[in-house]
């Protein structure tokens, strides 16, 4: 169940992601058509692209809308998991399925997060670095400002969200308990990040991949689910 849920929620936020850059540069007259993405694969989240020019639109000195296009998916991602996560830890959400979906919705929309703002700030193309480009900035702004922020959401989410996802779902479980800690930290640390960027990025930028499998093994060991949780 949890695996179909998180296929699912990745397959929407990744959809949502590209059409979040169409649709950005549509009213900024960068674009003719939102719908025209290039259309990838949903599971494996390759070959997807949102058809945006941004050679022309630097070339003609749009650097602004070149930025806001780019950077404006990793806003609604941010603005997605800081939702679900004040729900999840403010206990306004009292029935375990609506607690489940946004427990793993927070954890897809993290994933673009630690992706990106972990693994890709310093490159010189992606979402991250269109916004440098744009804006003019050191990669640095990005990486320590933008990681600060991604790394409270993960310590909400790893040390208040998952213990209460535990009681409603593996009370006195240590297996199902390690089974929900592992899976988030892959999707996390290596699904959508680590693994990704030593398999598909070359150069110096190739050991934030590395980075990514320390990032695994650390929340193993911190958040480790206890043998009883009450």
């Amino acid at each position: 169940m949890t695996v179909i849920s998180i296929l699912i929620l990745q397959s929407i936020v990744v959809v949502v992601h590209e059409f979040t850059h169409s649709t950005t540069a549509y009213f900024l007259g960068e674009m003719k058509n939102p719908l025209g993405i290039i259309w990838g694969n949903p599971v494996m989240m390759t070959g997807w692209d949102e058809g945006v020019d941004y050679n022309r639109i630097f070339a003609q000195g749009h650097d602004l809308h070149g930025a806001f296009i780019g950077v404006l998916p990793l806003i609604m991602h941010s603005i997605v998991a800081c939702i679900c996560l004040f729900f999840m830890t403010t206990g306004r959400l009292r029935n375990k399925w609506e607690y489940h979906s946004a427990f793993w919705l927070a954890v897809v929309n993290l994933m673009e997060l630690v992706a990106y703002i972990y693994m890709r700030a310093f490159a010189n193309h992606g979402d991250v670095g269109l916004f440098n480009k744009g804006m003019d900035l050191s990669p640095w702004w990005v990486f320590l400002i933008g990681g600060a922020f991604v790394s409270y959401l993960l310590w909400l989410l790893l040390s208040k969200a998952l213990p209460e996802l535990l009681k409603l779902f593996a009370v006195d479980n240590i297996i199902c308990g390690w089974a929900v800690l592992i899976l988030s930290s892959s999707i996390l640390f290596l699904w959508g990040s680590g693994l990704r960027v030593l398999f598909y990025i070359d150069g110096p930028q190739r050991l934030f991949g590395v980075v990514g499998v320390l990032l695994f093994a650390f929340s193993l060991f911190v958040f480790k689910p206890r043998s009883s949780i009450h």
